[in-house]
């Protein structure tokens, strides 16, 4: 597939699509509550809808009139074992949470993914679960899924210093804890993204942060919500950095995602001289309006307690680098290994391809500008993340960049393309 050039500059606004982090979730609580849960600016995107299915398939009424979403909760008791296994597509929120959901359940149940899924490791949160008492088996006895829960009503509370900074692996023991008798306490390497915790105060469940230590009483009930989901911001760091670093830029983003864990690309980009605005702060929801334009970038260093707030933007960061004067440097960021591919060493190859001056290094990358981008024969490898970070790097290219395994792009985002030509300048919108 041919990717866009931006001639003329990027003008206009954009709606994001919503956030892939609640959305999932959105769901999973609304199962897991008793009553009904409303949900608002859904992400549609297939890795969610995976999540949808899913638990449809263990019993949960849910209904799409395509503009709401109504699950109406059955209680963590309520939920009753799938007639088959479980396809979670790619998505490795779906299969990591679910496993942390069903260890509680007195019922077998398995779950599998597609090529690029079935290749992820899964001990990380076989562990913790296996300590609680559930039992969690491997393809061939391997930490590969397909993965087999065999639950338990019996689960126990654990104390559990996580050796990796993972919101999912996280997740999947809170997820576990919220059945379990007795407290619970998970302390994190680093503070990584706390949808799960906002989201049990939002449903009405208890759970206490202090720092990299949370503490967590069960068993607990929830109880039903309205939810509408902001905007990904995840999504929106691709037109950030495109507004940033392509000529006579300004885009106004609406209705993104300000978790504070989530917020590291705003952290970046102003540490790098971005010209951007925070407008219309919506506490409640977590969202605001933001407004940015072409920049002089300047190059920094990238690492520590800042990587698992942004470590989905890691490669469109890696482009923004390379437009900034000096060396930038990303390390600390061994987790983008184990990503839908090995993110590092894509981000570098593809970019390299267009002329980039980028190295990988064991826990990131190291990154020379600004250089000026030529078009290349590219590869999304499968990756939505690297597909759409290409196209914002042929936005600036000269001469013609192909994409191979555009439709990768779909998992997250499935109006990319049509979003970025509405807001090339000069170009004819049907």
């Amino acid at each position: 597939m041919e990717l866009l050039q931006a001639q003329n500059g990027l003008a206009g606004s954009i709606t994001v699509p919503a956030d892939k982090s609640i959305s999932h979730r959105s769901i999973m609580f609304g199962a897991l509550a008793t009553g009904q849960t409303t949900i608002k600016n859904f992400l549609r995107a297939q890795d969610c809808l995976s999540t949808l299915n899913a638990f449809k398939k263990l019993g949960v009424p849910i209904s799409d009139d395509g503009t709401t979403i109504t699950v109406t909760g059955v209680g963590f008791s309520g939920l009753k074992k799938s007639q088959s296994d479980i396809d979670v597509g790619n998505s490795g929120t779906t299969i990591r949470l679910m496993m942390g959901i069903l260890a509680g359940q007195n019922f077998t149940t398995t779950l599998f993914g597609d090529d690029s899924l079935n290749k992820r490791p899964m001990q990380r949160v076989m562990t913790p679960l296996q300590q609680m008492g559930a039992t969690l088996t491997g393809k061939a006895s391997s930490e590969f899924p397909p993965i087999t829960i065999q639950g338990t009503k019996e689960l126990l509370a654990i104390d559990y210093q996580m050796p990796v900074a993972s919101a999912q692996v996280k997740s999947a023991i809170i997820f576990a804890a919220l059945q379990a008798k007795g407290t619970s306490t998970i302390i994190e390497k680093e503070i990584s993204r706390n949808h799960t915790e906002e989201m049990i105060r939002q449903f009405g469940g208890e759970i206490t942060t202090n720092g990299r230590k949370i503490t967590l009483t069960g068993p607990q009930t929830l109880v039903g919500q309205n939810v509408v989901v902001p905007g990904d911001i995840s999504s929106a760091a691709f037109f950030l950095v495109a507004a940033a670093i392509t000529p006579n830029s300004q885009l106004h983003l609406k209705n993104v995602g300000m978790n504070p864990t989530r917020t590291g690309i705003i952290d970046v980009l102003k540490q790098m001289g971005a010209n951007l605005t925070i407008e219309n702060l919506d506490t409640n929801n977590q969202a605001a309006d933001l407004k940015i334009e072409t920049s002089a970038l300047h190059s920094t260093i990238i690492k520590g307690e800042i990587i698992p707030r942004l470590i989905d933007e890691l490669p469109i960061i890696a482009l923004l680098a390379t437009q900034a004067s000096g060396q930038t440097i990303i390390k600390d960021a061994e987790e983008l290994k184990v990503k839908e591919t090995n993110r590092i060493d894509a981000t570098a190859a593809e970019l390299k391809k267009m002329g980039a001056d980028i190295t990988p290094t064991e826990d990131g990358l190291i990154i020379n500008g600004p250089t000026p981008l030529k078009g290349a024969e590219v590869s999304s490898r499968g990756d939505h993340r690297i597909g759409m970070m290409l196209q914002i790097a042929a936005l600036i290219a000269t001469g013609t960049t192909m994409l191979q395994q555009p439709e990768a792009i779909n998992i997250s985002y499935p109006d990319f393309f049509q979003d970025i030509k509405k807001i090339l300048v000069g170009e004819h919108h049907e």
